[in-house]
């Protein structure tokens, strides 16, 4: 007779990296780069050294994936992004839901005329405040919008003299 099988509640259980890695759709050795990157993530490790996560693990992986590839956070930008988030919330689950793109608003809108900058990542003779930017209705808009992030970033890059 067949021992009764022991049930983990889903908070409790742990995955081991090749779980996470189907779950996730994401390769082994990005989330053993994504440790070394993000101080918060922090799976257990089992006493023959094997990564076990549970699920506020996959949880925060699956966040540090849509910062990084659909909303194109830098791994800087999204490291700073999730500990100021984190800070301000009561766990990863204000995280889990997709929060909206910051962009720089465009020249003679009210907000890039604002003080106090969020964005401190350009030179101090070019100043812009992050602002919200929703989802384009028609994928016309969308392009329209990036290519003025891009205009912008050229003419960022000019002020600079990197190009």
């Amino acid at each position: 007779m067949a021992a009764p099988a022991h049930h983990v509640p889903e908070a409790e259980r742990l995955y081991r990296i090749g779980d996470v890695s189907r779950i996730t759709a994401t390769k082994p050795f990005v989330l053993r780069f994504w440790e070394t990157e993000f101080p918060m993530l922090q799976p257990v490790k089992a006493p023959k050294g094997h990564r076990l996560y549970r699920q506020q693990d996959i949880d925060l992986i699956q966040t540090i994936k849509r910062l990084l590839y659909e909303e194109g956070f830098t791994i800087p930008g999204a490291r700073r992004h999730l500990a100021e988030a984190l800070a301000h919330t009561d766990g990863l689950a204000a995280l889990a839901q997709k929060s909206p793109m910051l962009v720089p608003p465009a020249e003679g809108t009210p907000e890039s005329s604002a003080a106090g900058s969020q964005l401190d990542l350009l030179p101090d003779r070019v100043v812009a405040s992050p602002r919200v930017v929703e989802p384009a209705a028609s994928p016309g808009g969308a392009r329209a919008t990036l290519l003025a992030v891009r205009d912008e970033l050229r003419a960022i890059l000019t002020l600079l003299g990197t190009r």
